[in-house]
């Protein structure tokens, strides 16, 4: 279900029209993630309102991961490219599971969103074997980023439960597209932004899944 398709098969269809872009939903999230292999009794997305205490507060805990979403600054000369986060030290260790978002991927965003943060929760998760999720992160477990991406571009199963799930959503799909989602998970005690554009994960401090909207609170608001 979760082996590569040839070269040929992955490029009959533009980049853009293979992946178009995710809504954030939680429910569009939600059947996405089931549907590619975690099991509905083991996670759950869920809508962050605010960073104030009382909206943090209607979040069930523990969060494993937190996806993001945030207008995506045009690349010119008048806006230059920074990080979104613009402090932090980069992060190349192994133990951090990273997936480049190459060219051919198109806007595939979301679902490398989401592969990070399963990618690096999986002790917490039990996976259905041999689904495409269980299959992904066995076959890419030894690639370098760049190699999972390859890897990712030619998955037919993985782009076909992709583009079901942009179809899902209510939004109406457009060519121009200003948003991006990137993850934040906890990892081995320490906070990772995870943004498939950057040259690779990048650590905030102290972290764990009880603590991880408390301390992305403090990132995002200072």
């Amino acid at each position: 279900m979760a082996l590569p398709a040839s070269p040929s098969a992955s490029a009959s269809a533009p980049a853009g029209e293979r992946w178009p872009p995710l809504e954030s939903s939680p429910e569009v999230f939600n059947q996405f993630m089931w549907s590619l292999g975690v099991p509905e009794d083991e996670a759950e997305f869920h809508d962050v309102y605010g960073l104030d205490e009382d909206a943090l507060d209607m979040v069930p805990q523990p969060v494993l991961a937190v996806i993001l979403c945030f207008p995506d600054p045009p690349q010119d000369a008048g806006y230059p490219s920074v990080p979104f986060v613009s402090c932090g030290e980069k992060e190349t260790k192994d133990r951090v599971y990273f997936i480049k978002q190459i060219e051919s991927l198109g806007n595939a965003c979301g679902t490398i969103a989401l592969i990070h943060a399963i990618g690096n929760t999986s002790s917490e998760l039990n996976l259905v074997e041999n689904s495409c999720l269980d299959l992904f992160f066995k076959s890419t477990a030894s690639m370098d980023p760049y190699k999972r991406a390859l890897f990712l571009e030619k998955n037919d199963a993985m782009a076909g439960a992709h583009s079901l799930a942009a179809n899902a959503g209510v939004t109406e799909l457009c060519d121009v597209v200003e948003e991006h989602y990137i993850c934040f998970v906890a990892v081995n005690g320490t906070l990772h932004e995870l943004d498939g554009m950057k040259d690779g994960p990048i650590k905030h401090g102290s972290s764990s899944s009880k603590s991880l909207l408390q301390v992305l609170q403090v990132l995002l608001v200072c």
